[in-house]
């Protein structure tokens, strides 16, 4: 089978790495791939979100299914794009619609979705520019800390959650008048911070069945011990331990069921990843958001975790037969380590000349945000690699992510070092 796979990040190639394990692909390529995802497949200098030259490059290539990583191209619609097209409807798009990838999309429709189906979440209300002022007034009757979130997409980074009334007064009108996310935050969610442990759980659905993947960890803050402003992800851990038999239960009767259940009778097609970014609170669990993908950096973590064919289960999301299928998973634990740019979330620099990959042992790294420039690896993007290592417990694996992310180096290199820390 021939595949083209979009995106660029951390993400993608896990996913590269997991699909090139597969006997029935023939030729893959990744569009724009990094410099780690070349030693799977052909990159092919062409932006996620360019529908147009992915069309003409799918038809002049023989491509036979599109795998899509980041939100973006399915919030923009790439699905519906190819449902569209005389020539391309029948290829196969692993990836919701639109109107699926509002889940993401919008903060405010998924909490409103929420709300229909029963699904547990957080009280909320959105609130515009217009209404800055009931806004200011509905976070006097909440307790501190306050949560707020732009409506849209904002790179992981559209939630701040200020400690004081005054912060998060300046913080909303930083979002709503400033408009610190451009459109994204033309309209903001408050609602009430619930107080317990993250967890994230995905499935890859075919839009009437589906498989639950391992669940995952992920450390979204800068500094250690949960400090300082949100990022795309600092690393990850899987499995997670309070994550055991009667708490996926719950997930699966009180969250998964219910979201498929909603789907499904509001008539919205789904084929693909869904993330449910949950909340432990007392046992009982809450969604905080969905996204329409895999995340990052759970994804380096869940790909090493499943020992069946992804091409496979993909294929099987197309011809809606994964009721049919079963997924195997390793039993051992995975770490990812995730290495950032010096001033990472914020301002940072690209170009930096990446060194020590090939003294790498016994982890994969996966290139998040790198380039290859004059057969040199170079960092290009604020999370630069992933060092993800299998442990037969988590201390195990996290050592040997540690260990190798000391011999990588280049210019203003950082890493958080109490990942996993806080899981016994």
């Amino acid at each position: 089978m021939n595949v083209l796979l979009l995106g660029s990040g951390g993400r993608e190639h896990a996913i590269a790495w997991k699909m090139a394990q597969s006997p029935k692909l023939e030729s893959f390529f990744i569009a724009p791939g990094n410099a780690g995802t070349s030693d799977y497949g052909e990159n092919i200098n062409i932006s996620a979100t360019d529908f147009k030259a992915i069309r003409d490059f799918v038809l002049n290539n023989n491509i036979q299914m599109v795998v899509v990583g980041p939100e973006e191209p399915l919030v923009k619609g790439i699905h519906d794009f190819f449902l569209s097209d005389e020539k391309l409807k029948n290829i196969p798009v692993i990836g919701p619609t639109a109107k699926g990838a509002q889940l993401e999309g919008s903060k405010d429709f998924s909490k409103q979705f929420m709300v229909r189906h029963g699904i547990p979440t957080a009280q909320y209300k959105t609130f515009t520019k217009e209404t800055i002022k009931e806004a200011f007034s509905f976070l006097e009757t909440l307790s501190p800390p306050y949560v707020l979130k732009a409506d849209g997409l904002a790179a992981g980074k559209g939630v701040v959650i200020p400690n004081t009334i005054d912060e998060a007064k300046k913080e909303l009108e930083d979002l709503l008048l400033h408009q610190r996310f451009g459109d994204s935050s033309a309209k903001v969610v408050i609602e009430e911070f619930l107080m317990g442990v993250e967890v994230s759980v995905f499935i890859l659905t075919d839009g009437r069945d589906y498989k639950i993947l391992p669940e995952a960890k992920d450390y979204k803050r800068i500094g250690e011990g949960d400090t300082g402003p949100n990022t795309g992800g600092m690393g990850a851990v899987s499995p997670v331990s309070f994550a055991n038999a009667a708490f996926m239960k719950k997930v699966e009767e009180q969250i998964i069921k219910p979201t498929m259940n909603g789907l499904i009778a509001e008539k919205i097609s789904y084929t693909g990843f869904i993330f449910f970014g949950l909340i432990n609170v007392n046992n009982s669990p809450y969604v905080i958001e969905y996204n329409c993908r895999m995340g990052d950096p759970e994804t380096e973590v869940v790909m090493p975790r499943i020992k069946t064919d992804l091409l496979d289960l993909f294929q099987a999301v197309a011809s809606q037969t994964l009721s049919e299928k079963t997924i195997e998973l390793d039993k051992r634990t995975a770490a990812t380590i995730m290495l950032v740019a010096g001033g990472y979330p914020g301002e940072y620099e690209k170009g930096k000349k990446i060194k020590g990959l090939n003294e790498v042992r016994k982890s994969i790294c996966f290139h998040a945000g790198t380039l290859e420039k004059n057969d040199e690896v170079i960092t290009n993007g604020g999370r630069v690699l992933a060092i993800t290592s299998y442990g037969n417990n988590l201390e195990e694996a996290l050592n040997t992510s540690f260990s190798n992310a000391e011999k990588i180096q280049y210019e203003g290199k950082y890493y958080r070092r109490d990942i996993g820390k806080d899981l016994k």
